[in-house]
């Protein structure tokens, strides 16, 4: 989708849409368009049930002494709830309500000034961002002509007074954007195509160009450090495990790194406790969490971000064969601990025991946050609201909740009291990767993690409700949402930058 800015439209044609505020209150360019319309639109907002609220839309044809022959009414709700996050999802719905409407551009009238906080450049600028997220596809694989769902608009303009301003701003939030569809893409590739071997070429592909360091530890690498909890999960499939290390250096050579850890299962069968068939299909975003982090690394780099950053993140293939590991089973980690294995599907936490265990090692991070898509326990908790937000530190805990409000990807506090360590307390190791009972089964995974951070400052996100959407969002459509790259992009941005 290209975007563009310009201080007035053009006429050739193209679909004008015009916002309108709750109480059917037009902007000044539809009062000037009422008014050489002979009223038209006054009356048109007279006769049907339009009111303005938020991502209400109301279509007009060949309006008398109107050059355009398509005027579409977008509603934005109340100006009283004007925020970044809401004038973002009002950017993805208007795309969704004018993508088909026959139009190959369409001019988008920002002419409503300053509301409340916001100027006009960065409401402009920022419902640009919602529209052009909201615009990603992933119609990669069809191949039959007229078979992927058909969107008419190519491009759209966004006028405003403020064409300058409104670029600038603009130009960061595209660095965003192009993190989150890298995420979104790495996410909804088939499993037969994205494994670990290919992810990790390919966000050396995607981040090496941008002045990242990246470094890939294969198989007989991975021996070598005694990354046997990433190996044990990875040896029953014929794809090997990789370890990725992403590094941006663009704080000062004394800053202390902030650190992203994702779990990468690249395709999760539960291997020897092998899942149910039904719905085994959406385990191909098992890695989700490597795919968030490899496009926040993206939009840090992209937009030159002054800070230090650390991503890492382990790629496996979880798989039953002869060579699996299995229920029973103790492994040793790279921390020297060891895990007895209750159950191979509880595998996400066993290769995020040794890539936790080797970031805080090796970096010495101010502060480190891993994302996962966990466990199953946390949808049925939080649904796909929120994701769970597990801290050993309140301060960063709270940082967190904050972002997650500003960008709308919201997370949810949840307990890490030290009576659950009691659950995944082992007989014959040190711990074991799940519990006897379903008994908090997101918390006693978290617990598991926290004995592998060495008391840095910690977070674990569960993302498991919110790496793919069921159902289109104001931001995203159905698929792949890449959840928590805006997230902690923000994160960073107001805790982290100096």
């Amino acid at each position: 989708m290209e975007i563009r800015f310009a201080k007035e439209p053009n006429n050739k044609g193209n679909a004008l849409v015009l916002l309108c505020f709750k109480g059917k209150k037009l902007s000044a360019f539809g009062a000037a368009i009422d008014k050489t319309s002979n009223k038209a639109l006054s009356q048109a907002l007279k006769d049907s049930p339009f009111e303005g609220k938020k991502g209400e839309s109301l279509t007009l044809y060949a309006l008398k002494n109107v050059k355009h022959p398509k005027i579409i009414l977008f509603g934005l709700g109340d100006a009283k709830e004007f925020t970044l996050k809401n004038v973002q999802e009002l950017g993805g719905m208007l795309f969704n309500e004018i993508k088909n409407t026959g139009n190959k551009e369409a001019s988008v009238i920002i002419d409503i000034g300053k509301i409340g906080a916001l100027q006009e450049e960065i409401i402009a600028a920022n419902m640009a961002h919602g529209f052009l997220l909201r615009s990603w596809r992933f119609f990669k694989y069809y191949t039959v002509k007229g078979k992927a769902p058909k969107i008419t608009l190519e491009r759209s303009t966004f006028i405003t007074n403020k064409q300058k301003e409104a670029e600038t701003v603009y130009r960061k939030l595209e660095k965003i954007s192009s993190g989150v569809f890298l995420t979104r893409e790495l996410v909804s590739e088939p499993p037969n195509v994205m494994y670990p071997e290919v992810l990790a070429k390919r966000i050396e592909q995607e981040l090496k160009p941008l002045g990242v360091k990246v470094e890939i530890f294969n198989e007989e690498q991975l021996k070598k450090m005694g990354a046997t909890a990433i190996l044990a999960v990875g040896q029953g499939s014929i794809r090997s495990p990789r370890l990725v290390v992403m590094q941006w250096q663009g704080g000062s050579k004394t800053q202390k790194p902030v650190a992203f850890v994702g779990k990468g299962v690249t395709f999760d069968t539960g291997g020897i406790s092998i899942k149910p068939s039904e719905g085994m299909d959406s385990m191909k975003y098992d890695m989700a969490g490597a795919g968030t982090v490899a496009g926040l690394m993206k939009v840090l780099a992209g937009r030159k971000a002054k800070v230090n950053a650390v991503g890492v993140v382990a790629l496996v293939e979880n798989m039953p064969s002869g060579a699996a590991y299995r229920p029973g089973d103790v492994v040793k980690t790279l921390s020297g601990q060891t895990i007895e294995v209750l159950n191979t599907d509880a595998e996400g936490r066993v290769i995020l025991s040794d890539a936790l265990w080797y970031t805080q090692n090796r970096f010495k991070p101010q502060a480190m946050v891993d994302l996962a898509t966990l466990t199953g326990a946390m949808v049925i908790a939080l649904g796909d609201q929120f994701a769970g937000l597990f801290p050993n530190n309140d301060a960063l805990a709270d940082k967190l909740k904050k972002a997650g409000e500003k960008t709308g990807e919201r997370v949810w506090p949840m307990p890490m009291d030290n009576a659950f360590d009691k659950d995944i307390d082992s007989v014959i190791a040190d711990v074991r990767n799940t519990c006897i009972s379903r008994k908090a089964g997101s918390i006693t995974a978290a617990k598991f993690l926290e004995r592998f951070v060495n008391k840095v400052p910690w977070a674990h996100l569960d993302i498991a409700g919110m790496a793919w959407a069921d159902k289109s969002l104001p931001l995203v459509e159905k698929g792949a949402t890449a959840f928590g790259v805006r997230l902690l992009n923000t994160f960073v941005e107001d805790y982290f930058e100096k």
